[in-house]
């Protein structure tokens, strides 16, 4: 197991690229189980989650060889295989995502209950009710989803909260249906219209995307397609926090502009400077003092809640008082005690956390929870005083391509060790 060592107080300079986008890229690779064949994916980030995601593939006779961000696989066609066995599926909630498509391409799935970070209650019981509604019949046993249907049926769903994984599992469930799926309250993540740009390729006929009601009409065969994921929006959010919290002058190439309008407006309103240069690029120029802003997090377009750790870290040295208010998942602010050993002042009430400026953050041992609050305890020690050990970084592993390595390239001085 690793461990960040930050010596922190350096200042962030230069360029750096954005990688693809996780929360695109696995439901992307999970459809490739729609349709027999070969397919190539550019841009897919080298992570511990797409390789756990190819390994289950993998285990369902996909077969992949992953290089460079690029990774080439051949579905063999094997429809006795539809299994997602609980050694892979724990690590990893988004594995919930191969449900949709094995029903609908195999006519059986069982699927392990997923995990993931301890950040809340993520029910899979939507994508249960739905699937239930199209003609499946789902049990649980013994701690697996088991579904079966000769072939799923369209029908109209209401979605009883917003839900991406939800979303993407239905719309991809529904490309095979018979008839027209109406997908209602549905996500309109930017991920989920890279998903159905994709499913379109492969000749899947839906509309909608990027709305909050989406309309699948089931064709009756779908074909493999090559595609390049689209950029990490929140990989690019955490720089930018990142930047504004430590000073500096830096340009993100390969961003995802045109979706990161919620990060960018608040990053502004604490006082620093974002140039847009064109639909990929942005500069942002900070001069490390900031003022306080508030923040509510929100289903897209909204704030979103996997910047709401990056957020707190950089409000912990701003200029006034901020409230953070977490609507998404209620086991969201597990980084505040962790802020708190370096220094910072924060006080939760219910789902916010008001957190009031301080001069300085003293480096301290601290220990990453989740995916999110490690990249915000990663800011929280590049501003503070001396040397922060951010234990258990693995869960940053999951969501974030090197990042140690592109901070250094900007100044900051990060250090991968074992950790005893």
């Amino acid at each position: 197991m690793d461990k960040f060592v930050i010596n922190g107080g350096k200042q962030l300079n230069g360029r750096i690229k954005i990688s693809g986008a996780k929360n695109s890229a696995l439901p992307i690779l999970t459809a490739t189980i729609l349709a027999d064949g070969d397919y190539s994916l550019g841009n897919i980030p080298n992570l511990m989650d797409v390789r756990t995601m190819l390994k289950l593939l993998g285990v369902l006779d996909i077969k992949y060889n992953f290089s460079e961000n690029s990774v080439h696989l051949k579905n063999l066609g094997n429809n006795e295989l539809y299994t997602a066995p609980y050694e892979l599926v724990k690590t990893m909630r988004a594995s919930v995502l191969v449900l949709g498509p094995l029903l609908a391409r195999r006519g059986f799935a069982k699927v392990s209950l997923p995990g993931g970070c301890a950040i809340g209650e993520r029910p899979v019981d939507q994508h249960m009710k739905a699937l239930a509604q199209m003609g499946a019949k789902i049990d649980i046993e013994h701690g697996y989803i088991v579904a079966e249907a000769a072939r799923l049926k369209g029908c109209e769903v209401y979605f009883d909260m917003v839900t991406v994984t939800g979303t993407e599992n239905i719309m991809m469930a529904a490309t095979l249906a018979e008839g027209e799926t109406v997908l209602y309250n549905a996500a309109q993540e930017p991920e989920v219209v890279d998903l159905a740009k994709f499913l379109k390729k492969m000749g899947a006929k839906i509309t909608g995307e990027g709305t909050n009601v989406i309309t699948i009409k089931g064709v009756s065969e779908l074909r493999p397609a090559d595609y390049i994921v689209m950029p990490d929006r929140i990989e690019a959010g955490t720089v930018l926090c990142a930047v504004a919290a430590t000073g500096g002058d830096v340009v993100l190439e390969d961003a995802p502009v045109d979706c990161m309008k919620a990060t960018i407006d608040k990053i502004i309103e604490t006082g620093c400077k974002v140039d847009i240069v064109n639909s990929s690029t942005l500069r942002i120029v900070s001069n490390g003092k900031l003022r306080s802003a508030d923040v509510v997090t929100q289903p897209y377009p909204g704030f979103a809640t996997d910047m709401q750790a990056q957020f707190m870290a950089i409000m912990t040295r701003s200029q006034g008082i901020s409230v953070i208010t977490e609507n998404i998942f209620e086991n969201r602010f597990m980084h505040v005690s962790e802020l708190k050993r370096m220094g910072a002042d924060i006080r939760l009430k219910d789902r916010s956390a008001v957190i009031r400026g301080v001069e300085k953050l003293s480096g301290a041992d601290i220990m990453a929870s989740d995916l999110r609050a490690s990249a915000g305890l990663v800011i929280a020690g590049l501003i503070a005083e001396g040397t922060t050990n951010i234990h258990r970084i693995y869960h940053l592993d999951r969501g974030y391509e090197n990042f140690d390595i592109k901070l250094n390239n900007l100044g900051a001085d990060i250090r991968r060790e074992k950790d005893e």
